[in-house]
């Protein structure tokens, strides 16, 4: 049986532990990125934007898609961006443990869409504990609002500037505060 690269254990959500001879494949595939997001990021066209986008993602990114640079990605390969989608300045994407962003989401500026964490154990805190991000069709993230590992937003829902989303998301409901919790439904 061939053995699985360590993006693809990453994003079935195994632990890559810092002596695991693969981990430096995450270095280099980061620097990779860096290399298309500097040019991304540098880009006015939006054409010009999307198809770096695609090449960071290996998808195809719609037109429908509007990206304000700069946005930040750590892998890119990992993230899968639906159409109508709008990613406004300074996002930043963690995303080795996988990121989807359904139709019609909204995010504002300074989101953060962390995958990625370690664990709590100080001997074992180097190792990456990967999980999923999704979030649902026409969900609006408010700016600075961080979204962490494992974590699914609604459909429809609203997620209040500033917020720090630990917990999944229901449909239709406004959620706000540190941590996030339901203010209202919609």
């Amino acid at each position: 049986m061939e053995k699985k690269s360590v993006f693809e254990r990453l994003i079935n959500g195994e632990i890559i532990k810092p002596n695991d001879p693969d981990a430096y494949k995450l270095r280099e595939a980061s620097y990779n990125t860096k290399k298309l997001l500097v040019k991304m990021n540098s880009a006015t066209d939006p054409k010009e934007i999307r198809d770096l986008l695609s090449q960071i993602t290996e998808t195809e990114i719609d037109e429908t898609v509007a990206v304000f640079t700069p946005l930040y990605i750590n892998y890119g390969k990992n993230t899968k961006i639906g159409n109508k989608v709008f990613i406004n300045f300074d996002c930043v994407f963690l995303d080795l443990g996988g990121i989807t962003i359904e139709e019609g989401v909204l995010l504002a500026p300074k989101v953060s869409l962390l995958t990625e964490g370690h664990p709590l154990s100080p001997s074992e805190r180097h190792a990456l504990v990967p999980k999923p991000i999704y979030i649902k069709k026409n969900a609006w993230i408010g700016a600075n609002a961080t979204i962490l590992q494992g974590v699914t937003i609604g459909e429809n829902s609203v997620v209040a500037a500033g917020s720090v989303v630990s917990k999944d998301v229901p449909d239709n409901v406004i959620v706000g505060g540190t941590p996030a919790k339901i203010i209202k439904k919609i």
